[in-house]
C-alpha cells in the first residue's frame, strides 16, 4: 500500500479507529493518507489511525466533499434530507453506501427537539469498524438542517444478510448471480 504523506492546512477533525472517539488534528500536522475510499481518508497520525470525513478533506489538501441541502423553509429536519446524508456515507472497507448495503433499518425524527434517530445494523455483530460506521452515520446526519441531536441504534434483529444489499450494490460487490 502506497502511503502519501501531507501536512494539515487547518485544524481538522477526525475519529479513532476502530473507537470512533473524536479528535482534532491541529493545523501544520504531518500525516500518511493509507486509504482513500468513499469520500473518506484514513490516516496515520502520531502513531495512530483516524478517519477524516471527505467534509474535511480541504485540510488535508484533498478535494473537498460538499453535503448540500435543499432549503426547504421551515424549521423541521426533512426526513429526505436525513436519507440524503445517510446515502453518503459508504462502508470503509468497500466504497458503496450504507443504504444501498442495507445497514440502515430505519429513521425516527422527533421534530420538538431536532433529534434524529438512526437504526442501523453492521455487516457483522463483532465489525471492528462498527464504532467508525456509528460516528460517520452522527457526523454526517448532524450536517443536515435543523438537526439538533443525532442517536444511532444498533440493532441485530434481523441480522443482515447480503440479500439486504440494492441489486446495484451487488453488482458492484460482484454477488448478484
Amino acid at each position: 500500500m502506497q502511503q502519501n504523506m501531507v501536512v494539515t492546512n487547518r485544524d481538522c477533525p477526525a475519529r479513532r479507529v476502530p473507537s470512533g472517539e473524536p479528535v482534532i488534528i491541529p493545523n501544520g500536522q504531518f500525516l500518511n493518507i493509507n486509504q482513500s475510499l468513499g469520500g473518506n481518508y484514513t490516516v496515520t497520525w502520531q502513531g495512530n489511525m483516524v478517519r477524516i470525513d471527505g467534509t474535511d478533506a480541504d485540510a488535508i489538501g484533498a478535494e473537498l466533499e460538499v453535503l448540500e441541502f435543499e432549503d426547504l423553509g421551515g424549521s423541521d429536519v426533512a426526513e429526505t434530507q436525513v436519507w440524503q446524508a445517510l446515502e453518503s456515507i459508504f462502508d470503509p472497507e468497500i466504497p458503496i453506501s450504507l443504504v444501498s448495503l442495507g445497514l440502515i433499518y430505519g429513521v425516527e425524527i422527533d421534530q420538538e427537539s431536532g433529534a434524529v434517530e438512526v437504526r442501523m445494523t453492521l455487516t457483522a455483530p463483532g465489525c471492528g469498524m462498527g464504532p467508525v460506521l456509528v460516528s460517520d452515520v452522527e457526523y454526517r446526519v448532524a450536517k443536515v438542517p435543523h438537526v439538533q441531536e443525532v442517536k444511532v441504534e444498533l440493532v441485530f434483529d434481523p441480522p443482515w444478510s447480503r440479500e439486504m444489499m440494492s441489486e446495484e450494490a451487488q453488482l458492484e460487490a460482484g454477488l448478484f448471480f
